[in-house]
């Protein structure tokens, strides 16, 4: 079977605009975290719309859909690094850490499974007004346990225990999201070229 003319400069602008979208939507995600500070939520949505279409676009580029689901493994890292980075640099930049022991949970009185821990400080005994919050039974701590916490003064930044506040990791989860996608969008490019000079311009999970 004869090939097909395909404009290899075509096939590399496509796979740059790829790889440019996908290094836009890791910064705009991280740029929003950091706009949005008070609200997670916010980051979260526009970050995960922008790695489906991140995806999207991949699939197209490739015209096969699987490369656009292992995309999405790195998409996870992107999405936590973008996320979390910001209020974590915050709290590792004017936090203020305190040793607390908790007192109580408000699962004790609402159940379910969204902990509202009570903190006590241990040098002076004085009953935060902010509540540690933590989703999920799994690893969660206990009444009467004692944790070492950073909260934000200005109270913008929810508290957090202290030693999940890392945010040379979550940039660095970041970036190596980044790269992966990156070179994901490159076999991307190059895979795709081939098929269309072949003539494969449709795959079985595009057409469903």
């Amino acid at each position: 079977m004869g090939g097909y003319a395909v404009d290899p400069w075509q096939s590399v602008r496509r796979t740059v605009g790829v790889v440019l979208f996908g290094w836009g939507a890791a910064a705009v995600t991280a740029g929003v975290s950091y706009l949005a500070l008070r609200w997670v939520a916010v980051p979260i949505m526009v970050g995960t719309v922008l790695c489906v279409a991140f995806a999207v676009l991949l699939a197209l580029l490739h015209r096969a859909g699987w490369i656009a689901f292992l995309s999405l493994v790195p998409a996870l890292f992107i999405l936590v690094g973008a996320v979390q980075y910001a209020p974590e640099a915050a709290l590792e930049a004017r936090g203020v850490r305190e040793s607390v022991v908790i007192v109580a949970d408000s699962v004790a009185e609402t159940g379910g499974d969204n902990h509202r821990f009570t903190l006590r400080t241990t040098d002076g005994g004085e009953e935060l007004e902010e509540r540690l919050t933590y989703n999920g039974d799994a690893w969660a701590p206990e009444v009467g346990e004692r944790l070492d916490v950073v909260r934000d003064p200005e109270g913008v930044v929810p508290m957090e225990q202290a030693d999940e506040v890392d945010p040379a990791g979550r940039l660095s989860g970041l970036v190596a999201g980044v790269v992966a996608w990156t070179l994901m969008a490159v076999l991307a490019g190059r895979r795709g070229h081939v098929r269309r000079r072949r003539g494969k311009t449709e795959s079985l999970l595009l057409s469903l």
